[in-house]
């Protein structure tokens, strides 16, 4: 990784890892099947990089090491459902090891986190991909509750501390029953904005992490880039967990249509069609939010009067749960005051209009070709059978 082990941790002057990427390339392969075909069994990787031979030289340690890297890539931080397939696009990264600490994986493995959770909210699909070990490292550090009892020590990387973890087999539909119920109970001390400022914490965490030219550029509201996969850094939604108070948020931003790319077929080609959000990345710089940082962080009350009117509160079914009317706001919310959103730049809304251009188009020509070749189509597939 070169002589500075540091540039694993820089922030500031890296590129997203589609910046690797200039030229569109002369021949493409559309074929959605060759696509996944290109694709190496994991299995492969550890029968043959499995173990690096003692007194190996340089290039051949080299060659382990990337071969490690892939399979870290590919089946941890950008998993997905296949859980044994590693695609060949790390290849060009792999072959320059110097250059690995160059881009922001942080933030490309954010990107595909978030994409993962938006597309299992879909009642239609069953599993979820992605880093869920620093999903479940997430939730364990702000969740003290629901955390696994014999994981008191901890080194860095902070996720590591539950790499032990194994949790037991248990019914899917009780479990779940049960977890909602406990996420319901949950009391503004059950939850810990910071865990990561503690002095213990801080102690083991690498020095340059922490450093403010790296921080503040956590508070940047700006894109997240993993291939085409895009996903908008809403931090104005979260400001306790930097050390603020959360007022009434603005608006979500709308990017269904960024929902749609996924770097396969028609869409694969995504440094030209999202140049404008590859952009707002190279800026983040000057979108970091300025707000101060309390003592106490956490939801100001003018807050959680808009919440309770406006959010599903409880997961669990009412006859589970006593009257959530009774339950005032509390005491801590109304001293911290009243506070405003940070100034920040307002992005258009990005949705997806293929819906209501197809209802458009009832009853017109266009969309009486659209159905006769629907209809030719289901004829041709018929004649097969």
């Amino acid at each position: 990784m070169g002589d500075d082990p540091g540039r694993l941790y820089r922030l500031d002057g890296v590129a997203h890892i589609a910046g690797v990427i200039n030229d569109e390339p002369r021949c493409c392969i559309s074929s959605m099947r060759r696509q996944q075909g290109m694709r190496l069994d994991e299995r492969w990787f550890q029968e043959t990089f499995g173990e690096c031979p003692e007194g190996a030289d340089e290039e051949t340690v080299r060659r382990f090491a990337r071969a490690y890297i892939m399979m870290l890539l590919g089946t941890q931080i950008f998993a997905d459902k296949s859980g044994n397939r590693i695609h060949i696009r790390w290849l060009p990264y792999v072959a320059r090891l110097e250059d690995m600490g160059g881009y922001s994986w942080g933030s490309a493995a954010l990107a595909w986190l978030y994409r993962c959770m938006c597309r299992v909210a879909n009642r239609h699909v069953v599993k979820l991909a992605g880093p869920l070990q620093l999903l479940q490292s997430w939730i364990f550090w702000r969740f003290p509750r629901f955390r696994p009892d014999g994981f008191d020590t901890f080194s860095w990387p902070l996720a590591s501390r539950w790499s032990g973890y194994n949790p037991g087999v248990s019914e899917k539909g009780p479990r779940v029953q049960m977890t909602r119920l406990r996420i319901d109970m949950l009391q503004p001390r059950d939850f810990i904005w910071m865990p990561y400022s503690r002095p213990e914490v801080v102690q083991v965490v690498h020095p340059e992490v922490l450093e403010p030219r790296h921080t503040a550029l956590w508070r940047s509201v700006t894109s997240l880039i993993y291939f085409a996969v895009v996903e908008w850094h809403q931090v104005d939604r979260v400001l306790p967990q930097f050390g603020g108070v959360q007022a009434c948020p603005r608006p979500a931003l709308n990017n269904d249509f960024l929902m749609l790319k996924d770097d396969r077929g028609g869409d694969r080609w995504f440094p030209s069609q999202l140049h404008h959000w590859h952009l707002h990345w190279e800026t983040r710089a000057e979108h970091v939010l300025r707000f101060d940082v309390v003592p106490d962080p956490g939801p100001s009350h003018d807050f959680l009067d808009w919440w309770r009117q406006h959010e599903k509160r409880f997961l669990s079914p009412e006859m589970f749960l006593g009257d959530p009317r009774d339950i005032p706001i509390p005491v801590e919310a109304t001293q911290r005051g009243v506070r405003t959103v940070p100034d920040m730049d307002i992005v258009d809304d990005v949705p997806d209009r293929r819906r209501v251009g197809r209802r458009a188009r009832v009853g017109t020509r266009r969309s009486d070709r659209e159905w006769r070749r629907l209809d030719h189509a289901i004829e041709e597939e018929i004649k097969k059978i």
